[in-house]
C-alpha cells in the first residue's frame, strides 16, 4: 500500500516532521519546492528520524511546472488547502497516483501552485481553530491516503489476514 509522491514547502524541523509522516504512512518519493527547506539540513535529518534516507527524493526549481507534469503522467495533484472551493478530507479520492501539495505554515500556497493542482482538500476543523500545523495537517492527510489504499486493497480479506503498518 502506497501513496505517490508528498511534496510541500516549510522550515527545517517542519520538513523532516513531513517526511517521517509521509515515509511512515507509505509515500512513495518527497519533492520539494524552490521555497522549501532542504530536507538532508542537520535539523530536517534529525525531525525525521532518518526518514528521508527511505525513499527518493526530488527538489523542484519550478514547482507550477513539475505539478503540471505530474498531471500529464496521471497523478492527480491536491492542494491541502484549508480556504475556499476545497473538499473535505474524508470525501477526497487518494487511493489512486496522487501528489499532496502542502504549503507553510501561515503563508500557505502561492496561488499560482494553489491553481496548479487538481483540487483542493481541508481537514475540518472547531472551536474557531483555523488551521493544524503543517506537520500534523500532513500526517492526517497521509493517514487518510494509507486508509483508503487498505480499504481498496482488502476487500474481501479477512481482519487477521490484512497487514498492518505496526504488525512486526
Amino acid at each position: 500500500l502506497e501513496f505517490r509522491r508528498v511534496l510541500f514547502r516549510s522550515n527545517a524541523e517542519n520538513v523532516g516532521a513531513v517526511i517521517r509522516s509521509a515515509v511512515g504512512l507509505g509515500a512513495q518519493a518527497v519533492l520539494t519546492g524552490e521555497t522549501s527547506s532542504h530536507p538532508y539540513l542537520r535539523r530536517s535529518v534529525r525531525s525525521s528520524m532518518g526518514a528521508i534516507y527511505k525513499v527518493p527524493y526530488l527538489a523542484s526549481t519550478d514547482l507550477v511546472q513539475t505539478l503540471r507534469q505530474l498531471a500529464a503522467h496521471g497523478i492527480t495533484t491536491i492542494a491541502a488547502h484549508p480556504h475556499g472551493q476545497a473538499r473535505l478530507l474524508a470525501d477526497a479520492s487518494l487511493d489512486a497516483d496522487v501528489c499532496i501539495v502542502l504549503g507553510a505554515e501561515g503563508s500557505g500556497l502561492r496561488p499560482e501552485v494553489l491553481a496548479a493542482c487538481a483540487e483542493s482538500v481541508f481537514i475540518p476543523m472547531q472551536h474557531e481553530v483555523d488551521s493544524l500545523n503543517v506537520g500534523a495537517a500532513a500526517a492526517a492527510f497521509f493517514y487518510e491516503a494509507w486508509r483508503q489504499r487498505r480499504r481498496r486493497h482488502t476487500r474481501g480479506v479477512e481482519p487477521d489476514r490484512m497487514d498492518s503498518p505496526w504488525a512486526d
